[in-house]
């Protein structure tokens, strides 16, 4: 299916691919997909008829090879490669270009009301995704955009709706960004009902509008402060705590321990964004330190490399990154003298 030439200092190489319409779809109206290619690795790549060439040095020549072949093998099988994909393809291919992105995206979470397939778009959202069906308890733990709480989500509507569970109960920890709720207008449905949106954005993303409004009046789906949950025995439920990082330790060993029998949990947060004040030690950091190592919970770590938003969202959240360790470290130094 290739060969391979030398010219100069680059390496040529040529694929042959048997099914011109697949081809068709792979290169993208106009070849967008292979200007996206072009774009995320220093090489040329140039379509004539049923043969790709591509262009550059080895290790990103191989790269892109690999890439092509595994992208048209998930179009052969049905899947819709979008301008996104192929650049989640290329972050976990340029990691180990070995990897099979037939096995972590062809793993179909849900299938949503508009007809959208949500599948991990990661190696650790695929791990993401295994963890919370291996286990009854699943901490994710990442910056912002890598899809903790969407997919979380999304394997809670799959579990409602194939029966396995009886009930989904969203919860948020009600802690302001720099605001105080007191100064908000309304009563307090009015008041909490803005830290709890996201998670009626991502349910009304999954499922009909009045499906969904009709699920949550019957008291099927559950969204509410994390305060609500006191007292409280969660059984037969997908149960999901978001914004965890924002928990005080009483908070979460509460939450924790309203599972009851045949539920799931799953707790997310970034504990980069933690609005707590700074006497108070976050739940989230706490609890993978106390049930870092017990059996039946899993850990699971996200980084900006499983940022599914805008490939800026990527660059703040290392900018970010290195300015906080340059500031820790600066700090540190600034101690010990």
């Amino acid at each position: 299916m290739s060969s391979k030439s030398t010219l100069e200092t680059d390496v040529v190489e040529k694929l042959t691919f048997t099914e011109n319409e697949t081809l068709k779809y792979l290169l993208g109206e106009q070849d967008k997909n292979i200007h996206l290619i072009e774009k995320l690795e220093p090489v040329k790549v140039t379509a004539r008829g049923n043969t790709v060439s591509i262009s550059g040095d080895t290790i990103s020549v191989e790269l892109v090879k690999a890439l092509l072949l595994q992208l048209y093998n998930l179009i052969q099988k049905g899947y819709p490669v979008y301008p996104s994909d192929i650049d989640y393809a290329h972050r976990i291919l340029s990691g180990d270009k070995s990897l099979s992105l037939e096995k972590i995206f062809l793993d179909t979470v849900f299938i949503s009301s508009k007809k959208r397939t949500i599948s991990p778009k990661s190696i650790a959202q695929k791990k993401y995704i295994d963890a919370i069906r291996t286990h009854d308890m699943t901490f994710c733990i990442g910056p912002a955009g890598t899809g903790k709480t969407y997919l979380a989500m999304a394997m809670a509507v799959s579990y409602l709706l194939d029966k396995k569970v009886d009930r989904i109960v969203l919860a948020r920890p009600a802690v302001e960004a720099g605001e105080r709720l007191g100064f908000l207008p309304g009563d307090l449905a009015e008041k909490v009902n803005p830290y709890l949106r996201p998670l009626y954005d991502a349910l009304f993303d999954m499922m009909d509008f009045d499906r969904a409004t009709g699920l949550i009046t019957k008291g099927i789906i559950e969204v509410a402060p994390l305060a609500f949950m006191r007292g409280r025995t969660l059984n037969d439920a997908f149960v999901i705590l978001d914004e965890a990082q924002n928990t005080t330790s009483e908070q979460m060993k509460m939450f924790l321990t309203r599972l009851g029998f045949g539920s799931k949990a799953v707790i997310t947060g970034d504990i980069t964004q933690i609005d707590l004040p700074s006497d108070r030690v976050s739940g989230l950091v706490e609890a993978e330190q106390i049930l870092g190592k017990t059996r039946g919970i899993s850990f699971v770590h996200f980084t900006d490399v499983d940022v599914v938003r805008h490939s800026l969202v990527q660059e703040v959240i290392k900018a970010y990154g290195h300015f906080q360790s340059t500031r820790a470290k600066f700090s540190n130094a600034h101690r010990e003298s």
